[in-house]
């Protein structure tokens, strides 16, 4: 079992920079995918960044240029560094941890997520 505690959300203006960072407990945390994903209100989750245990990214379309995912697998966090904010960004946020095993399902967990507020 693996324990995701987001933070770094809050209200910014439109154009305004915030960082999220998602800690994760236990051993394991370079194995595993990281990833952001976003739920704004009535809409489905979505995929914001991921980024491999081997350092490979990917973005969304919405966040490509604007968002930077990266990880500290010495401190078993990842971050998602967001600038060039707009309204349409406003959102909670969502912390994922991926790992797909050679034989049987894969393992998904979640962070309960953090509010991104950006209002003019």
């Amino acid at each position: 079992q693996v324990q995701l505690v987001e933070s770094g959300g809050g209200l910014v203006q439109p154009g305004g920079s915030l960082r999220l960072s998602c800690t994760a407990s236990g051993s394991l945390f370079s194995i595993y995918t990281m990833g952001w994903y976003r739920q704004a209100p009535g809409r489905q989750r979505e995929l914001a960044a991921t980024i491999t245990s081997g350092g490979t990214t990917n973005y969304a379309d919405s966040a490509k240029a604007r968002f930077t995912i990266s990880r500290d697998n010495a401190k078993n966090t990842v971050y998602l560094q967001m600038s060039s904010l707009k309204p349409e960004d406003t959102a909670v946020y969502y912390c994922n941890a991926h790992f797909r095993p050679v034989v049987g399902p894969p393992y998904d967990y979640w962070g309960q997520g953090t509010q991104v507020t950006v209002f003019s």
